[in-house]
């Protein structure tokens, strides 16, 4: 019965990574066909456009330029993720598909820096003076606040070092 639960498991994670990158693929190839001929798109006025970027850096444009150092950092850190995820290094689910809610964001982007050279970017909140952003980075974003809230709730006693 373990036996297919962990097949069932990996399944499940193949899944949630398979959708989440489907879904951050589709909307940069739409942004480059609907948005990069026309730049920008408002949404709501004065509160959301979906406006095309290209970003060879990380988030805010950090590192702009260092395309081939980002990705390699990113490489590194996808497969840390996974590597804890997939060998059962985490106690929580909810943990656990945080940490693939951030691999998704990093392959996500990872794909676009090695095939393209840069990071399709097309959110942009225009009520404050923010960095456009993908849906890419939302999944890191909301990846990450959910591992620390998970964290911060178990007091740390989330990992499984055995």
């Amino acid at each position: 019965m373990s036996k297919f639960k962990n097949i069932y498991t990996f399944f499940s994670y193949f899944l949630v990574v398979s959708a989440g990158l489907l879904l951050d693929q589709l909307s940069k190839m739409w942004s480059v066909a609907a948005l990069r001929p026309i730049r920008t798109m408002v949404i709501l006025k004065d509160v959301l456009s979906l406006t095309y970027r290209e970003n060879t850096g990380a988030a805010f444009s950090i590192l702009e330029g260092h395309t081939e150092f980002l990705t390699g950092i990113t490489i590194i850190v996808t497969l840390a993720l996974l590597f804890i995820v997939i060998y059962g290094k985490i106690k929580n689910v909810v943990a656990e598909y945080a940490l693939l809610f951030i691999a998704i964001g990093g392959i996500g982007n990872c794909i676009d820096r090695v095939f393209v050279g840069h990071v399709v970017d097309m959110f942009e909140f225009t009520f404050i003076n923010f960095a456009v952003f993908n849906v890419a980075d939302v999944f890191v974003t909301c990846g990450s606040i959910l591992f620390i809230t998970i964290f911060i709730v178990t007091k740390g006693d989330i990992f499984r070092w055995n």
